[in-house]
């Protein structure tokens, strides 16, 4: 390697083929490694200098390096023993897309820019679209003014919808009242959603300066026509101008689904813009029979799902689609004379669907997804992890120390164990403590519960069985450290009783005595004591 750092394109070769082994050799192998690290809180800085190098390094330094330093403190979320959070996806299809993303490093925000970066987008948006059973006003090739564009996050949709909405709404209350100023009218605006939403459409509402109301959930933890019906009405008689909804398919803590066939009717009467998250559990529609959750997202302006949790697509890459793209383009169109181009209007520069101005060549890890699995290979895997999933909950239901909370749905399962909330919390505790599988806490109706949800691609029937294993291993460790400390008590209890009797009997000797007699019958271990 050159002394200013450069390589070769015969070293990069040799760089990254060492690089594709070590990413192929860590999932073949991931097993074999504790889910979650075991290092404490700044545990890097001591190991690595404290100022950049002076000199250039070889890679095979800085290879090393990384399995001595970097690698003991990685979580490993594609570990079939993973169960928190949602999926991250991972596929070696993604893996190249992203290294072909970076090594051809284009930045696409507008149609000259890269053409092709462009269009192949609009074209496996729209094949995204058709197998998810979107409606056609959704895509590019409808006749309307509707598309996909890929975002970074679901997080950064529901701020895009949530703009574009403002927007939407400003422009059309001041015409309909031209003394208004911007400022007065967006100082009346609200949002709305679910209180099992996630937390990204709450900080979507402080981003965009928008009040997010949270709503509450019928049992099931759906959305309910009704009760936004009934605060768009109260909102209205304070005032107050409604202006966006987020609807959720696959809430954060249970994976439930809000009610589209009663919001999207309530949100297109009162003009209100209706975005759907289906940031997880939108992966499910590629398999038709797993579609009715769906029912009503023709009401919706906007609709959200992430190929990079549950798609096989390595993060970030997040897909939108809307019904009018120049709810988007009135929003976010700032045309600076060094962005323009001979082509405009005839594509579209996508640079004005999203935030920043600047964007990667994501839709070549989408294209090499799609195609290297096709439309069966993904519904494979959705339908392979459901079934996972219903097999965990099959073995909790079996188990009359454990209770399923929430059935099944998709692939999350909400459980506890049976009892008071303080011995499922333990339960969690004790098995985050071992470092061999990883869950998340939730509550359910003011309940404890855990959320146990398939997340790795890799995941087998062997590794849920292994999984269960150890939650009733440290369930069974729980309930014997609880009759431990209910023996305790009834001795401490009993020795109180008999404390003053025996001092009567012998005012030489203290009743404490008679205590530590007491509690030194069964030791920890369950050992017998001597009594006295």
């Amino acid at each position: 390697m050159a002394g200013n750092g450069h390589m070769s394109p015969d070293e990069f070769r040799e760089f990254g083929k060492a690089a594709v082994d070590f990413i192929a050799d860590y999932i073949e192998n991931i097993r074999d490694r504790p889910v979650l690290p075991a290092v404490e809180p700044g545990y890097l800085a001591p190991l690595l200098p404290t100022e950049c190098p002076e000199e250039p390094e070889p890679w095979q330094a800085v290879m090393q390096d990384l399995e001595r330093h970097i690698m003991p403190g990685v979580t490993h979320w594609h570990s079939p023993s993973f169960h928190a959070y949602f999926p991250t996806a991972n596929s070696f299809p993604g893996v190249v897309g992203e290294l072909l993303s970076a090594g051809l490093g284009v930045i696409g925000f507008s149609w000259i820019t890269s053409p092709a970066c462009t269009e192949l987008e609009m074209i496996v948006m729209d094949w995204l679209g058709k197998l998810l059973g979107l409606p056609e006003e959704f895509l590019h090739c409808s006749a309307g003014r509707g598309g996909g564009v890929i975002q970074g996050s679901a997080s950064e949709a529901t701020l895009v919808a949530m703009l574009a909405a403002r927007d939407r709404t400003v422009r059309r209350v001041r015409a309909d009242n031209p003394r208004l100023t911007d400022g007065e009218v967006r100082a009346k605006l609200v949002a709305y959603t679910s209180d099992q939403s996630n937390s990204s459409v709450w900080k979507s509402g402080l981003l965009g300066a928008m009040p997010m109301r949270q709503l509450p959930t019928d049992a099931d933890g759906a959305l309910r026509g009704d009760v936004l019906d009934a605060a768009i009405r109260s909102d209205r008689h304070k005032g107050l101008i409604p202006c966006f909804v987020v609807s959720t398919l696959g809430t954060t803590g249970t994976c439930a689904f809000d009610n589209l066939e009663e919001l999207g009717p309530v949100c297109n009467r009162e003009g209100l813009w209706l975005h759907v998250d289906a940031a997880y559990a939108g992966a499910a529609y590629v398999c038709p029979e797993l579609r009715q959750t769906m029912a009503g997202v023709q009401y919706a302006d906007s609709f959200d799902m992430n190929p990079h949790k549950w798609m096989l697509v390595n993060f970030d890459c997040s897909a939108m689609w809307v019904k009018n793209a120049n709810d988007l383009e009135n929003a976010f169109n700032v045309d600076a004379v060094y962005l323009k181009h001979d082509s405009q209007g005839v594509m579209p520069d996508l640079r004005h669907w999203q935030l920043p101005l600047g964007r990667r060549f994501r839709a070549l890890k989408l294209w090499l997804v799609l195609r290297t699995y096709g439309a069966r290979g993904l519904q494979a895997h959705i339908r392979k992890q459901v079934k996972l999933a219903q097999d965990f909950e099959e073995l909790v239901h079996r188990d009359p120390r454990f209770e399923v909370a929430v059935s099944a749905r998709c692939g999350i399962v909400c459980f506890r164990m049976a009892g008071p909330c303080a011995r499922t919390q333990e339960l969690l505790h004790r098995v985050t403590a071992r470092r061999s599988l990883y869950m998340c806490p939730a509550a359910v109706r003011g309940r404890a519960i855990i959320r146990f949800v398939i997340c790795s691609r890799l995941t087998e029937a062997e590794d849920v069985a292994r999984s269960w294993a150890e939650i009733v291993s440290q369930a069974e460790a729980v309930l014997q450290a609880e009759s431990l400390a209910a023996s305790k008590q009834a001795a401490v209890a009993a020795a109180a009783a008999v404390g003053p009797a025996a001092a009567s009997c012998d005012p030489g000797r203290k009743a404490g005595s008679v205590v530590h007699t007491m509690l030194g019958a069964t030791g920890a271990g369950g050992d017998t004591q001597h009594t006295v």
